[in-house]
């Protein structure tokens, strides 16, 4: 397996625009998302990257909802994603649609991620799969040139063991769309085929969890024995 962390530099596009079909996954994207955005609430919501900044969030009840990213017009803060300009524990939700595909270190990504999250906070990842008809144009030379092909592509286990690693309980994941050149993305063999689907997508929360005991707790809750009147102690 290839590390994820590697000295090529990706650029990202610009908007969902500059990906042949960019429209029509936004769209599956956000009818996947918006069950999903209707259950989180707080007060920040934070945008990673470009294409995030454009996924209609309408049915999130967070109001404040900044945009970060190295470049582009839906910024808000210009920042580099792996050094966010964020307190720690500040951000109740983080959106990285499509965000990891373009990213030189996911892992690293991810644990800025863990920083600026709340305890409980929200965390959206989307992207391509390598396990699909999109994966396997990779091998088609003139089709290599379509920026979603040329994306690192991670598998959905290798994506569930980096947020496990970071503590994170994995509330839903599902693939998408098995057929990437139509409107409706092949509704049909994707509801009986998920695992194929082009597009991926994973839902999950921050869990905080003390690895140590408090040793005063500890001593409150332990049940406190009187000896009997009269009673010794026999070796």
């Amino acid at each position: 397996m290839k590390p994820a962390r590697t000295p090529r530099t990706f650029v990202a596009p610009a908007s969902w625009g500059d990906i042949p079909k960019g429209a029509w996954y936004r769209e599956s994207l956000e009818g996947e998302l918006k069950p999903w955005l209707a259950k989180m609430y707080g007060f920040h919501l934070l945008k990673i990257g470009n294409l995030s900044a454009e996924i209609n969030v309408e049915s999130c009840a967070i109001s404040h909802q900044v945009n970060v990213s190295l470049a582009g017009e839906p910024a808000q803060v210009r920042a580099d994603p792996l050094h966010l300009p964020f307190e720690e524990k500040s951000i109740d939700a983080c959106l990285l649609a499509h965000t990891l595909p373009w990213c030189t270190d996911p892992h690293r990504l991810l644990q800025e991620v863990d920083r600026v999250l709340i305890d409980d906070g929200w965390v959206v990842l989307s992207g391509f799969n390598p396990i699909s008809l999109l994966g396997l144009s990779k091998a088609i030379p003139f089709v290599r040139r379509n920026p979603a092909v040329k994306s690192r592509m991670f598998t959905l286990m290798r994506q569930l063991d980096w947020l496990s690693l970071l503590n994170f309980e994995v509330l839903h994941y599902s693939g998408f769309r098995v057929l990437p050149w139509t409107k409706s993305g092949g509704k049909l063999l994707s509801t009986h085929l998920p695992a194929l689907g082009c597009m991926q997508l994973i839902v999950a929360r921050k869990r905080t969890i003390p690895l140590t005991l408090n040793p005063m707790k500890q001593s409150r809750n332990k049940p406190h024995v009187r000896q009997t009147v009269g009673a010794t102690r026999q070796s």
